[in-house]
């Protein structure tokens, strides 16, 4: 079963960029589609993103999109959440997220989606 770590969250000010990693140990993530999902204090975690097995098509929340962009990273079993535009309301934990469902799917459910990482924790101050 693929393992996920999340890495490279951390404090930035408003409008300031960040740079999320997920590497995966025990699966090659190119086999997956890989999803961000976002959780900040007191509400429901929510998507982020998501990009498909051959990384061509990609999904984005509406709140991000024009501001972040996920990439694969094959070779070193990584995907990538460049964050720019930062904002005070994308202070949340972070959590990559790996889903065996066909391409064809609209991967944006939390369902779909059955490996997590633990999640790093972004925090932007305005």
């Amino acid at each position: 079963q693929v393992q996920l770590v999340e890495s490279g969250g951390g404090w930035v000010q408003d409008g300031g960029s960040l740079r999320l990693s997920c590497t995966a140990s025990g699966g090659t993530l190119s086999n997956y589609i890989m999803g961000w999902f976002r959780q900040a204090p007191g509400k429901e975690r929510e998507f982020v993103g998501a990009i498909i097995r051959n990384g061509v098509l990609k999904y984005y929340a509406d709140s991000v999109k024009g501001r972040f962009t996920i990439s694969r990273e094959n070779a070193k079993n990584t995907v990538v959440l460049q964050m720019n535009s930062l904002k005070p309301e994308d202070t949340a934990i972070y959590f990559c997220a790996a889903s065996n469902v066909p391409d064809a799917v609209q991967p944006i459910s939390i369902a779909f989606y059955k490996n997590w990482g633990q999640g790093t924790q972004v925090t932007v101050s305005s």
